[in-house]
């Protein structure tokens, strides 16, 4: 009994955990996409209603784009809301889905970890390029990849140890990867 209430109680803490960085990414990820937004309409109003030569308006909107995106996936993994095959899954008996879902969140883990790995050295060589409008170093733009995920990492390590403390204590629940 008491194995499965310490189970619980981690699952919780995980969840808090995962619930608090979810909650901090997707207001990263808001302030970006307010500002995408600004620059967007920016653009088409420098461009078609007052004639201004702002260039960097689409550049600006890529990056902010990407950094979006990438923001976003951490966000969706502490939900669970990345598309999936469950077909499969569902007919799977209890002990078997809890593996496979294992199976499945290692793999994850090992190749966020990696793209955040493969990231870092992007930045450094993006650092020694620069953008064609701004001039700037493509260190901050290449910097999504890396910071994306490491956040998807944590994000997935938290909900694997959640779902699997959780399924530990009631293992006809259902959870897909």
């Amino acid at each position: 009994m008491t194995d499965s209430v310490g189970f619980t109680g981690l699952a919780e803490q995980l969840d808090r955990l995962s619930q608090r960085l979810a909650w901090l990414t997707d207001r990263a990820a808001a302030g970006l996409l307010l500002l995408l937004v600004l620059d967007v309409w920016l653009g088409v109003v420098a461009r078609y209603l007052v004639p201004l030569p702002l260039t960097f308006t689409e550049e600006l909107a890529r990056y902010l784009m990407i950094w979006v995106a990438l923001l976003a996936v951490s966000s969706c993994i502490s939900r669970r809301e990345h598309i999936g095959v469950q077909v499969l899954f569902e007919r799977l008996p209890p002990g078997a889905r809890r593996v496979l879902l294992g199976l499945l969140d290692a793999l994850g883990i090992a190749f966020f970890a990696f793209l955040t790995l493969y990231g870092i050295g992007m930045v450094e060589r993006g650092a020694k390029t620069f953008t064609m409008i701004y001039g700037a170093s493509k260190a901050l733009p290449f910097a999504a990849l890396p910071v994306g995920a490491a956040l998807a990492t944590v994000q997935l390590l938290l909900v694997a140890l959640r779902d699997q403390a959780r399924l530990s204590r009631q293992p006809n629940q259902m959870v897909f990867p």
